[in-house]
């Protein structure tokens, strides 16, 4: 059974090869655009920067250069049922530099479009063990972002030997261009 967790708690995460399931949903918008929402994943060293560019893994780059993280692609609209976007994980090939994981959904255009996270809803990310297709963890984003269009979703970390998984929820007023600003 998963653990459904709050914001700020952190999990172990036990399971070596998993997947990284992003969700939501979008109310009618206003704006007369669709919405089309990214996930992205910056690959951390210890200093909270990109190991490299190739380490920034989304729907230009979908595969990490180690080939433990690749990104399943770019969903439009995000329309249906569960995942919107998936991210695949092994940690027994990560890149032994590696420290962090950072997960982050983006609005494209946002600005353009006139969208935010305050006009999404029922975000989540899931974290399903990948040899037993299992859900084990699962954080859903309660808060209303009303002028945010970018998440810090979660993140997974390695402390002292061991992977774990935090819940963020952070969102800030940027684009995906001010994530990368902040991790190069």
């Amino acid at each position: 059974m998963a653990i459904n967790l709050q914001k700020g708690q952190r999990e172990n995460l036990d399971a070596p090869k998993f997947t990284i399931g992003l969700g939501w949903d979008t109310n009618s918008s206003s704006t007369g655009a669709d919405f089309d929402l990214d996930a992205s994943l910056f690959l951390l060293g210890d200093n909270k920067k990109l190991i490299t560019d190739e380490h920034f893994v989304f729907y230009n780059n979908l595969v990490s250069p180690d080939g433990a993280v690749e990104h399943t692609g770019d969903n439009l609209t995000g329309d249906g049922d569960g995942d919107d976007e998936q991210v695949k994980v092994d940690l027994s090939k990560i890149d032994p530099k590696v420290a962090e994981l950072c997960i982050v959904v983006t609005i494209h255009e946002a600005a353009a479009r006139r969208q935010n996270f305050g006009q999404v809803r029922n975000s989540f990310i899931r974290i399903v063990d990948a040899s037993t297709d299992q859900e084990i963890l699962k954080y859903e984003l309660e808060e209303d972002f009303s002028i945010e269009t970018a998440v810090e979703f979660g993140r997974i970390y390695k402390r002292e030997g061991k992977w774990k998984f935090e819940a963020v929820g952070v969102g800030m007023k940027g684009g995906l261009q001010d994530y990368v600003n902040k991790y190069q």
